[in-house]
């Protein structure tokens, strides 16, 4: 292994500080891979290779999204490299070797299997991660997890537990780290695809409303200006049902193949709209260059009328509110002003926008009072809201 070690981050006036991590050589010229959360701040980085050997590196790229660095040993010398295998093949029950630094102790085996595959914890954008039950504790970040032919199949990254290993270890997938890996070794920077949309998961109301079979795809809450959906015709409420050729079983899977998918290309991506499918053809844009990357979180502040079956007060949305919160100039909504604790909508916020209910625009109170008591007399009772919360995202 080698064993990443790095000295003075954080603030200048404290005194320097160090920091230990893990990596794994991939080429012979002595590039190595660790984990962007290793090396982020670092102002000097030494390798110990060999558990003896002590070299300098400089960082060739890095990629906060994927927790990915690369970096490049400062050094003439020739260095053994390890191989990269195919992390699909892995199935749960497999047999893993992880190595490592554990708390600075220096190079540590540990062995396990695979707990579990296509795991999320919420860390970064892009998660696919192998659980593993072998221990993993802190140092042993950016390390390589081997299998049983001695080639890589993940990055080790995450643990649960602070005070140490309790079995569940988390690494990212080989197959998705190459992709980052080839990129930052060859532009210094990645180039993921980008649709510029919003999206969210597909419950079973929305299915329902929606006359989709069953729960599937992504939902598309909004669609950014100028992006390639919006070019390619894509709407507020779509479902994305396919991206090129790959079926969207659940709304996280969309995000990560589009970004693994080349800038440029022209994929095929089927939507479920007004109770069919369509084909939509779409030129991905690059995600790090779009606008939508940078996101805007603005705040506003409220300015009233009651609705009494929805125990909420709400004011008429302004062109104030639209210049503030950046949403679409011909955007029509009432801003929610208070909320009681059993309104049927109390999962909603104080600030939120409700700018549609049933598909049919909400320009005033009375709109969406008529379409309340519509729903009180059907024998669903399920009404489809479309908001923009407080982060300016549209959601249904």
């Amino acid at each position: 292994p080698v064993v990443v070690v790095f000295k003075e981050f954080g603030t200048p006036q404290k005194r320097k500080s160090s920091a230990l991590g893990s990596g794994f050589i991939i080429e012979e010229k002595g590039i190595v891979v660790t984990n962007n959360h290793v090396i982020q701040g670092a102002e000097d980085i030494v390798v110990r290779v060999g558990g003896d050997k002590e070299y300098k590196a400089k960082i060739i790229g890095a990629d906060p999204l994927s927790d990915i660095a690369v970096l490049q040993i400062v050094s003439k010398e020739n260095f053994k490299p390890v191989k990269f295998g195919n992390s699909d093949k892995a199935r749960i029950g497999d047999w893993v070797i992880a190595i490592g630094n554990p708390f600075g102790l220096g190079g540590t085996v540990t062995a396990g299997i695979i707990s579990a595959r296509n795991r999320s914890i919420g860390l970064s954008r892009y998660e696919d991660y192998i659980q593993t039950d072998a221990s993993i504790n802190q140092g042993n970040s950016g390390g390589p997890l081997f299998d049983m032919n001695g080639d890589v199949i993940g990055i080790n990254t995450a643990i649960l537990g602070q005070s140490g290993s309790i079995g569940i270890g988390f690494s990212i997938p080989s197959n998705s780290a190459k992709k980052v890996i080839n990129q930052l070794i060859e532009f210094g920077e990645t180039k993921r695809g980008w649709l510029g949309v919003r999206i969210q998961v597909v419950t079973q109301e929305i299915a329902d409303a929606e006359k989709l079979d069953k729960p599937r795809g992504a939902l598309v809450a909004s669609v950014a200006e100028n992006s390639p959906s919006k070019n390619a015709g894509i709407k507020d409420g779509d479902i994305i049902l396919e991206f090129n050729g790959t079926m969207i079983k659940e709304m996280k899977e969309l995000p990560k193949i589009v970004a693994q998918t080349e800038v440029g290309k022209i994929v095929e991506v089927k939507v479920w709209r007004n109770k069919k499918e369509i084909i939509k053809k779409i030129k991905l844009g690059r995600l790090e260059t779009s606008e939508d990357f940078k996101e805007e979180k603005e705040e506003v502040k409220p300015d009233i009328q009651e609705i009494k079956s929805l125990k909420i007060t709400v004011r008429k949305l302004t062109k104030k509110d639209i210049e503030i919160r950046k949403i679409p100039n011909q955007t029509k909504g009432l801003v929610i002003m208070s909320i009681a604790k059993d309104s049927p909508i109390n999962y909603l916020n104080v600030n939120d926008i409700i700018v549609e209910a049933q598909k049919n625009r909400i320009k005033s109170s009375s709109d969406l009072e008529k379409i309340v008591e519509e729903a009180l007399k059907s024998n669903q009772k399920t009404i489809l809201f479309a908001i923009y919360n407080n982060q300016n995202q549209k959601r249904y």
